[in-house]
C-alpha cells in the first residue's frame, strides 16, 4: 500500500517511522520542511514539499496535525491528488463536527475519511503501543486496520463519522479528573509528612490504583513535569470538550475547573509541563 504521512511532530515521526519498519512505502510531508527532509533522511524515505505532492495516487493518506483549522487545510489539498479508491486516516485531535465535514467532503469525492485520536502521548507514538478511536466507514477502517497496527495495540471502531472524536472527549474528561485527584493526593501527602515513597506505595495497589499514579506520582511529588502531553494541548482538547458539551447539553463541571486549573499553570509558565503540573498548582510559591 502507498502511503502518504502528513504531521511529522512528536507524534506523527515516530508514528511513520513505524510504518517503515513494518516494510511499507511512505512520503512524509511536513509544514516545516527541515523537519519532513531530516526525518526522510533518517529513515531512507521520501519527502514531499507540499501537501499536493505527498498525496499523490497514494491509496492510504494519515495525518496528525494541529487543530480544525489544520485538518481542513490538509484534507482539502490533498482529496483531488489521491487513488480513486483512497482512505484518509486523521489521527489529530479535533471536534467531531470537522470530523463529520471531511467524512461528507471525502465521500462527495468517493474516497473515506476516518477520524481516529489517538491515546498514548509520545511514549506510545515511540513504543507503537497507541491506543485507536476511530468513527467512519467500517470498511474502510478495516481496509486500513492492517497498516495502522504498525503503531497501535488497539482500534475500536466506535461508529460513524465523528464518533472517534467523540471518544476521544470520553478519554480527556477521564484524565483531566484523574490528573487533579493525583495532585491532590500528593500535595495532601506533602502537607501531612508523609514518605511520599511509601505512601505511593501503600495506596498504588488497591482502589486508588491508575496509570497516571502509576507513572506520574513519584515525578509529581519531585516537581518534574517534562513528561510528554503538554498543558497547552490539553487546553485545547478540553476547549473541544466544552464546545461539544455546550451543544449536547453534557453537564461537565468537574472538567470545566480542571480546565481553568491548567490555564493557572499556563499562567505559571508552564505551558509546555506535562499534564501532571496541576500539581505545581498546590505547591508553596514565593
Amino acid at each position: 500500500m502507498k502511503i502518504a504521512f502528513a504531521g511529522l511532530g512528536v507524534m506523527g515521526a515516530p508514528m511513520a517511522r513505524h510504518l517503515i519498519e513494518a516494510g511499507h512505502d511512505v512520503t512524509g510531508f511536513n509544514r516545516t520542511a527541515s523537519k519532513a527532509e531530516a526525518w526522510a533522511a533518517a529513515m531512507g524515505a521520501k519527502a514531499a514539499a507540499t501537501v499536493a505532492e505527498a498525496a499523490r495516487g497514494v491509496d492510504l493518506f494519515i495525518l496528525c496535525v494541529g487543530n480544525d483549522d489544520d485538518v481542513r487545510a490538509v484534507v482539502t489539498e490533498a482529496l483531488p491528488h489521491l487513488s480513486e479508491t483512497a482512505v484518509i486516516v486523521d489521527h489529530t485531535t479535533t471536534s467531531a463536527k470537522v470530523a463529520r465535514e471531511m467524512a461528507e467532503l471525502a465521500n462527495g469525492q468517493g474516497r473515506s475519511f476516518i477520524d481516529a485520536p489517538v491515546s498514548g502521548g509520545q511514549a506510545g507514538a515511540e513504543n507503537g503501543q497507541l491506543s485507536v478511536m476511530a468513527g467512519g466507514d467500517a470498511a474502510a477502517l478495516a481496509k486500513v486496520e492492517p497498516v495502522l497496527k504498525a503503531y497501535s495495540k488497539a482500534i475500536k471502531h466506535m461508529g460513524p463519522a465523528g464518533s472517534g472524536q467523540l471518544t476521544k472527549m470520553v478519554n480527556q474528561i477521564a484524565i483531566a479528573g484523574v490528573v487533579q485527584g493525583l495532585a491532590e493526593a500528593v500535595h495532601f501527602a506533602q502537607v501531612a509528612g508523609l514518605d511520599t515513597d511509601a505512601a505511593y506505595e501503600a495506596v498504588s495497589k488497591g482502589a486508588a490504583q491508575s496509570w497516571q499514579m502509576d507513572n506520574r506520582w513519584k515525578t509529581a511529588a519531585k516537581g518534574e513535569f517534562d513528561f510528554g502531553f503538554a498543558v497547552d494541548w490539553m487546553r485545547k482538547d478540553l476547549g473541544l470538550v466544552l464546545d461539544e458539551a455546550r451543544t449536547n447539553g453534557a453537564r461537565l463541571s468537574l472538567t470545566a475547573l480542571v480546565d481553568q486549573f491548567y490555564a493557572e499553570v499556563q499562567a505559571m509558565g508552564g505551558n509546555r509541563w506535562d499534564t501532571s503540573s496541576l500539581a505545581a498548582r498546590l505547591q508553596p510559591r514565593d
